[in-house]
């Protein structure tokens, strides 16, 4: 098969590795790729992956590229060009594709569609409200004391999110989004939920229309600094399996969220094929959606993607043709960690254009796989080219084993202004199981 993958950062580095595994594939681009997705070499035949320079959201691009090439599979990465409708476009030309259309898309384009798809249909989630107003905004987060999350209703690069202790805070997050559009167009309307106690967990689903598989626990670290301080980025790191759920609770966690997620679904006519991907929040009151996500987490794709032991292109071919039910997800028991390292000032300003050293090194460890987010090659070397630059994943027996194998990994690498946090897979270490209320 010739596969297309479209996208440029870890997620993409992920699938292109674990997808060059499969027998079936023969021939791979990646559009637009990045420095180390182009040192990936197919299974098969040991061909080299082809870097496209097409940007992701190059739709007419991406479209007349397929059109000449005749990939077998599209593989879409990222959020916004599922958001832009890539999907349909590429089906009505008669091409196949993976990844949710344009409306299932709408579960991450729009915070507002998926919350008012929660609370219609039951699944549980946050006491919230929508607001296109400052004023009214502002009386809410009165009534909640100001302890509360302010989201961008679209898509914001995963900073979208701004978590709120005091009344003052939640007003001026309220300010900097309808107000000051920080956002742009994202912030034309908000959400506001009120602060949910717990723990966050990160739980993926591949869909094909009518089945949801669930993947096993993972836990994102979302916040720029150790103990969860600083700003909201893409994902700093994360680690799978965690030990907040055994596999009884872990199922039951996922029929109160998919069961009526997919009854949902087909009373609304969406046909949701691909990855939905629910943060939820394990609290004293059961499990609660956060927000729903329409495409592999990241860093969850690299954790997730090292531990499955299926044959990638086989699954993403049985979500595109519905035929999921025939299939039996199959994980290593192995844990997997992901520590990401990222451009000085991330997720702020940043300088780009610094050398990367130490990769070889790094790369020649056991169990362990870096992947590229952003990089790219100038003059021979591979450089920093975005805000996250590396995901230093490894894999071991036990969580702790996991863990020191990614951070021996991360101290072979230097480049100028590297920055990660030190903390990734530390609250799993700290936690057998959570006290959870599911069976309400």
């Amino acid at each position: 098969m010739k596969l297309l993958v479209i996208g440029s950062g870890g997620r993409e580095h992920a699938l292109v590795w674990k997808l060059a595994q499969s027998p079936y594939a023969t021939q791979m681009w990646c559009a637009p790729g990045n420095a180390g997705i182009a040192e990936e070499r197919l299974a098969r035949n040991r061909s080299a992956v082809e870097c496209v320079d097409l940007s992701a959201d190059d739709l007419p691009g991406l479209l007349a590229f397929a059109r000449e090439k005749k990939p077998d599979l599209t593989v879409v990465g990222p959020d916004n060009p599922l958001a832009l409708g890539i999907v349909d476009l590429f089906q009505k030309h008669g091409l196949r594709i993976w990844g949710p259309n344009q409306k299932a898309a709408q579960f991450e384009s729009s915070k507002v569609f998926a919350q008012n798809f929660m609370e219609k249909h039951g699944i549980p989630t946050a006491r919230a409200g929508t607001f296109s107003d400052a004023r009214a905004a502002r009386d809410f987060v009165a009534a909640l004391g100001g302890r509360c999350a302010v989201k961008a209703d679209g898509l914001a690069l995963g900073k979208g999110v701004l978590i709120c202790k005091s009344i003052s805070e939640a007003e001026r997050a309220i300010d900097e989004i309808l107000v000051s559009k920080v956002f742009g167009i994202a912030g034309s309307r908000i959400v506001i939920q009120e602060f949910l106690e717990g723990v966050e967990i990160s739980l993926h689903a591949l869909c094909d229309g009518t089945t949801a598989k669930l993947f096993p626990t993972a836990q994102d670290h979302k916040r720029a600094l150790d103990g969860d301080e600083g700003l909201n980025t893409g994902g700093m790191g994360t680690c799978s399996p965690t030990p907040f759920l055994d596999d009884a609770q872990l199922a039951e966690v996922g029929r109160k969220i998919l069961d009526p997620w997919l009854k949902g679904c087909a009373a609304e006519g969406i046909d949701f094929r691909g990855i939905l991907y629910p943060g939820v929040m394990l609290t004293k009151d059961g499990p609660k959606v956060i927000e729903f996500n329409a495409r592999f987490g990241d860093p969850e794709a690299q954790v997730y993607l090292t531990r499955l032991e299926n044959d990638l292109v086989e699954l993403l071919d049985a979500s595109v043709n519905g035929t999921l039910s025939r299939v039996e997800l199959k994980w290593s028991p192995m844990s997997s960690v992901c520590v990401v390292m990222a451009s000085g000032g991330y997720p702020g300003a940043y300088a780009r254009g610094k050398t990367i050293t130490g990769l070889t090194q790094a790369g020649q460890l056991p169990h362990t796989k870096v992947f590229h987010a952003g990089t790219a090659r100038s003059d021979g070397r591979i450089v920093t080219s975005g805000g996250r630059v590396l995901g230093v994943t490894a894999w071991a027996g036990e969580l702790t084993h996991a863990r020191d194998a990614a951070y021996a990994a991360v101290e072979k690498i230097q480049f100028d202004g590297a920055q990660f946090r030190r903390d990734i897979a530390a609250k799993a270490l700290r936690q057998d199981k959570f006290n959870l209320a599911v069976n309400d």
